[in-house]
């Protein structure tokens, strides 16, 4: 005979404790201010701001080649992120590129980021901390400054 104790459990829901309530709570992040996650708003400007500028550079410097602009795109993220810490877009809305201790991506994570960052995909596909594959690869947070 089944009893109420035995569906109990599944008509409760999920057990959620693990789950946590904000971006980047699991890597001891704030929930807002400096230092916390950046959201998806001030990624999705930041990138349109820096494919905007690889696009004005590519129209007047090869007339609007799209591999041209793919080009100037990823050496602008590289070169930036790797010796700054943020791209045009980043600086313009307040976010940067760190390390998951804290410290600066450098060069080497700045490379491999902005390769799959090209590749649109590892962009798109995100953790419950907003980390895309791109920066999970590199162990990189976009983080507002």
């Amino acid at each position: 005979m089944v009893d109420r104790k035995d569906i109990g459990s599944w008509l409760s829901g999920p057990d959620t404790s693990g789950i946590s309530k904000y971006p980047g709570e699991r890597l001891g992040l704030p929930e807002s201010g400096p230092g916390s996650i950046a959201r998806a708003g001030r990624r999705i400007a930041a990138i349109m701001i820096d494919w905007g500028v690889a696009l004005l550079i590519s129209n007047f410097a090869f007339g609007g080649d799209p591999w041209a602009t793919l080009a100037i795109f990823a050496v602008e993220q590289t070169l930036l992120i790797g010796t700054l810490g943020y791209s045009i877009g980043h600086r313009a809305m307040g976010i940067h590129v760190v390390k998951a201790g804290g410290g600066p991506a450098g060069p080497l994570a700045a490379l491999v980021r902005s390769l799959l960052l090209c590749l649109v995909i590892p962009a798109v596909i995100f953790d419950p901390d907003h980390r895309g594959l791109h920066d999970k690869a590199m162990d990189t947070l976009l983080v507002r400054r």
